[in-house]
């Protein structure tokens, strides 16, 4: 539950309920609503609402002001009212300025964006695989009874048909109806294409019009990569011919055409190069294997995570099946493929036990305890696209972790001698059996390997754990609204500590009481001045943070050491421009210093579109200091770095 939920169906029961509303969105500090009918609206009481700064009427637009945490309560409010279908996007136009990104970032993007709805199924569907192991171990439940395989297909039913669920998400994150997204999904999954290619009525070959199809040996269930890719593509093809298609056949002729092209694309394309992939993998371990087991170890504990993401890891599992049919034909000791990976997930649950100590990100945190829970039980989605692949580095060091852990297990000639369950509840893989004995191996019953394997898991959680105690740090502040911590001495109230600004950009310097925006000029959304800009550029008026930077880089905000929150706003209603002549040259969370560049903008080009340029520079709590000044004479022009604004206790 968001804390401004209320606040938010507050909002939405004044702006005349969710059928009066056209369209929301957000810029920095208030929520922009497209009303049918503004008459409808109880200004008044919206304006008497805690947390309500006040109501303004412009460009057809009612706007909610809120402050800078607007984000969160445009979250609730969609949340709350079920409006996604009626938020506008935020993002910056296709014409518009965009951040660079490489491609590895692009697609952790994508991909954890489209895992992040899924988060809370994964982990409850994790924790519930684990206790199954658990309770067919002991005998709590019959492995084969009814109840088991019931809780079996409540644990396995969103993995097997995870194309199927990713196919809503990433419809959703690459705007194509999500029911087409779903039936994507469900064309992956579709059983009958695996059991006919499979020894079926196709007698393991397959052709769509003539045209051959390599089927991946897994098939697709449990897959991610393929149904992004085709969700996607979807999703572009569709924007590219739908306006074509006659209103009258619309409803059933533009997803005829769009599921028909896609499906057979998919199978045509995706399927080929999966199984490529695949097949090369299979070569190269194999070899691997027989080269040097500890290399095999790295390689794969490293490696083994990544192989996830593109479902590539189906390629080894052949490998470790046949080394146990091997085993039990008394022909070789065991398996180590899935030995070089053991360390995986414990060394996700370590890291994001460590991440949860350590951040102060209410939200991150949050996610933290079913990732763990759901680890332990050997299930690692919610840890890896919840919370550390987004971060990246811990992602990353996990991998090492894992990688170290598998070599140290092959080392130790640790083999798997069964087919066991996943996190904890696959220690009983590394008994010795009958099987093993006979080939010269653990005797039956033995259990020295199974305790290397345990004490390796455990110091994988540690150092995991350990590593992001140390090097994990938060990329944005935990509260962008929190006041600095008092120093010793002072009283839990004591106000924040002075702080000096210079001007951010060059130009001729106004009243702030005089801008043609009330949000600003009545000094509810805080206290200092503004600035009609003559160069195009925005350099940081103090050392600080940057807060604020929302995708339409027509602002940014700063936080400072002393907790003083500083907003420049770069023209009037310019986030209607959805970022068009912006460029920021910072990202949210980064530290900054005086004089740094932040913005650039296109002065003759916001001109022209028809905004006012002039640029407030605001202390947002102003509220925390005795006095605030303005330094620089009303009518004068500054350059950046000349002094602007004071705020003081004094």
């Amino acid at each position: 539950m968001n804390k401004y939920d209320g606040l938010a169906r507050i909002i939405l029961q004044n702006v005349g309920g969710k059928s009066n509303i056209t369209s929301v969105t957000h810029c920095v500090t208030r929520l922009r609503f497209k009303l049918k009918d503004e008459s409808k609206a109880q200004d008044e009481i919206l304006k008497q609402t805690d947390g309500v700064v006040n109501i303004l009427k412009a460009g057809g637009q009612y706007q909610v002001v809120i402050g800078q945490h607007v984000p969160d309560v445009y979250d609730a409010v969609v949340s709350v009212g079920h409006l996604e279908s009626l938020a506008e996007s935020t993002d910056s136009s296709e014409d518009g300025p965009k951040e660079k990104q490489n491609v590895f970032n692009a697609f952790i993007g994508i991909v954890t964006g489209v895992f992040t709805p899924f988060l809370g199924i994964l982990s409850a569907c994790g924790i519930i695989k684990g206790l199954l192991s658990l309770f067919g171990a002991i005998g709590v439940l019959d492995p084969n009874g009814s109840t088991y395989a019931f809780l079996t297909a409540i644990g396995d039913a969103a993995f097997t048909m995870m194309p199927a669920v990713l196919g809503y998400t990433a419809a959703k994150k690459f705007k194509l109806p999500e029911l087409e997204g779903i039936a994507i999904g469900l064309i992956l999954c579709y059983p009958e294409l695996k059991l006919g290619i499979n020894g079926g009525s196709f007698d393991g070959h397959m052709n769509i019009f003539g045209i051959p199809v390599l089927w991946p040996a897994a098939g697709y269930l449990s897959s991610v990569i393929p149904v992004i890719c085709a969700v996607a593509f979807a999703g572009w093809f569709e924007r590219l011919y739908k306006d074509y298609i006659p209103n009258a056949i619309k409803i059933f002729a533009v997803p005829l055409i769009t599921l028909i092209i896609t499906s057979c694309l998919t199978f045509w394309v995706i399927g080929p190069i999966s199984s490529l992939l695949s097949n090369l993998l299979s070569t190269f371990f194999t070899w691997l294997s027989s080269l040097s087991p500890i290399i095999t170890g790295l390689l794969i504990g490293f490696f083994w995570q990544i192989l996830v993401m593109f479902g590539l890891h189906w390629s080894l599992v052949p490998l470790a099946l046949l080394n146990f049919t091997m085993l039990n034909a008394g022909q070789g000791p065991g398996d180590t493929i899935l030995v070089a990976m053991f360390g995986t997930t414990f060394a996700q649950t370590g890291a994001v036990i460590g991440i949860m100590l350590k951040t102060k990100d209410k939200h991150l945190k949050s996610l933290c305890p079913p990732a763990i829970i759901s680890g332990i039980a050997g299930v690692t989605e919610p840890a890896i696209y919840g919370v550390t692949l987004p971060k990246k580095w811990p992602f990353f060091r996990t991998c090492g972790i894992a990688a170290i852990a598998g070599a140290v297990l092959c080392a130790s000639g640790v083999v798997g001698t069964s087919m066991a369950g996943m996190g904890i509840f696959g220690y009983t893989a590394y008994l010795g059996t009958e099987a093993s004995q006979a080939y010269g191996g653990l005797a039956a019953g033995s259990m020295s390997k199974m305790v290397i394997a345990i004490i390796v898991s455990l110091v994988c959680v540690v150092a995991g754990a350990v590593c992001e105690l140390i090097f994990y740090k938060d990329t944005v502040p935990a509260d962008k609204n929190a006041k600095a911590p008092a120093k010793d001495g002072d009283s839990a109230n004591a106000k924040a500590e002075g702080v000096d600004l210079v001007a951010p950009l060059s130009g001729s310097v106004v009243a702030l009481t005089s801008v043609k925006d009330e949000a600003f000029s009545s000094e509810t959304l805080g206290k200092g001045c503004a600035i009609v800009p003559t160069v195009g550029v925005v350099k940081a008026p103090c050392d600080g943070t940057v807060s604020v930077l929302p995708d339409s880089r027509h602002a940014v905000g700063l936080t400072t050491s002393s907790g003083a929150d500083i907003l420049i706003h770069v023209g009037m209603n310019t986030v209607e421009l959805n970022g068009k002549n912006y460029t920021a040259k910072v990202k949210e969370g980064q530290a900054v210093k005086a004089g740094d560049v932040l913005l650039e903008f296109d002065i003759d080009a916001i001109k022209a579109a028809g905004y006012d340029i002039t640029t407030p520079v605001i202390i947002s709590n102003a509220d925390d200091y005795a006095n605030i000044d303005v330094l620089a004479q009303v009518g004068t022009t500054v350059q950046t770095g000349d002094k602007l604004l004071s705020a003081s206790n004094i």
